[in-house]
């Protein structure tokens, strides 16, 4: 029962959730959901990568999770890391394979963000910004898997722009939640090398230009107001407040709890740009 809870635990369900959520709203978003075979074929799809990418993430940070979160299945020893490898190498195949029943364009991306993931977890990770940017990245572009799975792309572009922005500033906040682990471990995040102010100005930046841009998509009538009234009581204030909460609570718990709010702030943007499309 244990190893099942491992197997389950180590993909990460709620990030999966999201995952599925983020996907079938980049397709809604350009103005329906159909083919909603093509769209749930890619939902699913990018559920399992995403799992794969969790995965195998844990696989390579297994010395670092033992200090910064040691009841994670692995350190735990709920499952052994060739279990992961195995299980991390039939998610990646399952994501793939159903990335084939929706587009060739589709099956270019799964393949692409199954390489990059597994980059990242390698290497990328533990270097200055590039392992926060790949991560963004991808993330961002679960929207344009589910546009490109509906055929059309232009709002899911918009959406993921904003994506980019809010995982960028979140896996800074994360590395400043692993600092002790990263350090150990010899890695070069961002606040090691430069040091925890540099990386709350780069949070600055990266919020409050993503504050900004929320608002054109009104301005340009391509979400109407119901979008603009949840992001910016749902998401722009919440950010707002983060700037400051970040400034006068500067432990590696406060850091996870910001982490962990932003996490569901991104349910209220999903349910921004659902609506307000």
């Amino acid at each position: 029962m244990n190893r099942i809870k491992g197997f389950i635990q180590i993909t990460r369900p709620v990030n999966l959730g999201i995952a599925f959520l983020s996907i079938f709203v980049g397709g809604a978003v350009t103005g329906s959901i159909q083919p909603l075979a093509s769209l749930l074929l890619a939902c699913f799809s990018g559920v399992f990568l995403m799992a794969g990418a969790n995965t195998i993430n844990d696989v390579f940070d297994l010395a670092i999770d033992r200090i910064n979160k040691p009841n994670r299945p692995l350190p735990a020893g709920l499952i052994t890391q060739q279990q992961a490898v195995l299980w991390a190498g039939f998610l990646f195949l399952v994501g793939i394979a159903l990335s084939l029943g929706v587009h060739l364009v589709v099956f270019v991306m799964a393949l692409g963000f199954t390489v990059g993931l597994i980059l990242y977890s390698y290497r990328l990770k533990s270097t200055v910004l590039w392992g926060n940017v790949t991560v963004a990245l991808i993330a961002s572009m679960a929207f344009v898997y589910g546009g490109v799975s509906v055929g059309r792309i232009h709002t899911a572009l918009i959406v993921g722009v904003f994506a980019f922005l809010f995982h960028f500033a979140r896996e800074i906040i994360k590395d400043l939640e692993d600092m002790e682990g990263d350090r150990v471990q010899g890695a070069l995040t961002l606040p090691i090398r430069f040091g925890v102010q540099a990386a709350i100005n780069w949070i600055t930046g990266i919020s409050t230009l993503l504050i900004l841009l929320t608002f054109l998509p009104y301005i340009l009538h391509i979400f109407n107001w119901i979008y603009l009234f949840i992001v910016f009581l749902g998401v722009d204030c919440f950010l707002i407040f983060l700037l400051f909460f970040i400034r006068k609570n500067n432990k590696p718990r406060h850091w996870g709890q910001l982490a962990r709010w932003m996490k569901v702030d991104m349910l209220v943007g999903l349910l921004a740009v659902f609506l307000g499309s």
